[in-house]
């Protein structure tokens, strides 16, 4: 999971309606005040702060984001019982914040500029008066089933970069984690409406919305996780992987994906067998110390072999050895089948996903570190998704003037519309819209059912 480096302190309630914050329509209108932002969100010109205030006034989609998160009020006081939480440039962590709707949401943010916002569950009362009910009756009702992807889970196999830095030879584990884990929600579980987000540094976020996803207990979302979970161990067991001859078709389909990208992504871009340091650590693997020892030795002699040769050897030493009945026994069959998996197979923080009052990045936010936007992802192209060029705050801000100065009776257009932003809100307009078509059909089935039966009495 991506971790912030922030700290988990909370304002009272009481104190922070004392706060003196600056009113962001103000700074808009009028000229940027010369603020600077705390050192750990300083960019490099410093104005971090005063853009992400123009931000949220001018580009953060503030109907489609309500919209989305209320369902179309499929309950009542569905919204309204939402937890979020914002982190504040002081490092303020403010939880427990729930809204009537989009307008009081949206001064609420104008007024405290977070500079990250995170959704939770819908709970069976307003989270803001928790405090005013018994522990024990508050409670979490239902939140979106939700997947973390964070590229650090895989350091110990890319070998391109580590920590929070990522290229585009690494994002191919994100590309292959979407491919994978988008056809089993799908395919084995029914599921269609994914949201699928780039988490603006180093990972990806998938928010599953439909109904049946939503209400799932606790109990059910680790059961799902039980079932994607494939690369299982601490970093001090080096075989994560160990799958049975047969195959579920949900894993079937699976590597049809892996095969498809393993050599490209993982052979000639991390090159895990280039050398011996690297080698070594897929060598572990292989359960027979004779064909281990063998590899070794035959792959340090030849030095000009890539890894993609060395692959190829790999397998037909296997393959030979398989071909006698005591190495079946010795779990050598799948071998080279369960190595694919390990250096490709999504891995995921299942407390991101088991726990109902866990709390997830909101889409649209502008990450601290980066100025990324948490940007949507489309599954069926994520492929083309490049996260070394997403729109940054800085950028957006300077496209906004830059459009005005071009565009000068451009009266109308939506300031989202005037920058690079305008696919990614289409892209999630798109989606709410879907959502609510659904929404909308599911009533319209429930009133003709309800028509039937009167008319039959």
């Amino acid at each position: 999971m991506e971790v912030d480096e922030f700290d988990d302190f909370a304002i009272p309630e009481e104190d922070l309606a004392k706060m003196d914050l600056p009113n962001p329509v103000a700074t808009v209108v009028k000229d940027v005040p010369e603020k600077k932002p705390a050192p750990r969100l300083e960019l490099s010109d410093g104005t971090f702060l005063d853009h992400l205030r123009i931000y949220y006034y001018s580009l953060f989609p503030f109907k489609l984001f309500q919209r989305w998160l209320r369902y179309d009020g499929v309950q009542k006081n569905y919204f309204l019982f939402r937890e979020l939480s914002f982190t504040l440039a002081s490092d303020a962590y403010l939880r427990f914040q729930s809204f009537k709707d989009e307008e009081e949401l949206k001064q609420e943010i104008w007024r405290l500029c977070p500079v990250k916002i995170d959704i939770g569950a819908v709970y069976n009362s307003k989270p803001k008066d928790r405090k005013s009910v018994k522990p024990a009756a508050f409670q979490p009702q239902e939140r979106e089933l939700v997947f973390d992807i964070d590229m650090t889970d895989y350091d110990e196999i890319r070998t391109c970069c580590s920590g929070a830095s990522i290229c585009l030879k690494c994002w191919d584990f994100m590309t292959i984690s979407i491919k994978v884990l988008d056809s089993i929600l799908r395919e084995d579980f029914g599921f269609k409406h994914l949201l699928w987000v780039f988490s603006g540094r180093r990972g990806v976020h998938c928010w599953v919305c439909d109904e049946s996803a939503r209400k799932l207990p606790a109990e059910a979302r680790r059961a799902i996780v039980s079932f994607i979970e494939v690369v299982k161990g601490g970093e001090q067991q080096s075989r994560k992987v160990n799958l049975p001859n047969h195959l579920h078709v949900s894993l079937l389909r699976s590597l049809r994906i892996v095969d498809a990208y393993f050599n490209k992504s993982i052979l000639e871009k991390q090159a895990p067998l280039d050398d011996r340091s690297r080698w070594s650590k897929i060598l572990q693997l292989i359960p027979d110390e004779g064909i281990r020892n063998t590899l070794d030795a035959r792959w340090a002699k030849d030095g000009g072999w890539s890894s993609r040769d060395r692959w190829g050897d790999l397998e037909t030493e296997i393959a030979e050895a398989t071909s006698k009945k005591a190495s079946k026994r010795g779990g050598l069959h799948n071998v080279a089948r369960d190595i694919k998996f390990q250096y490709t197979y999504p891995r995921l923080d299942d407390h991101v996903t088991t726990g109902l009052n866990h709390l997830l990045k909101a889409p649209f936010c502008i990450h601290p570190k980066t100025g990324n936007v948490c940007v949507p992802i489309d599954p069926a192209d994520c492929e083309n998704f490049n996260p070394l060029t997403v729109p940054k705050l800085d950028d957006l801000v300077r496209q906004i003037d830059e459009f005005n100065a071009a565009n000068p009776d451009s009266v109308g257009v939506p300031d989202y519309a005037k920058t690079s932003l305008k696919p990614h809100v289409e892209r999630f307009e798109k989606f709410v819209n879907a959502l609510s078509e659904e929404q909308r059909e599911k009533l319209r089935a429930q009133r003709t059912r309800e028509d039937r039966m009167t008319n039959a009495q």
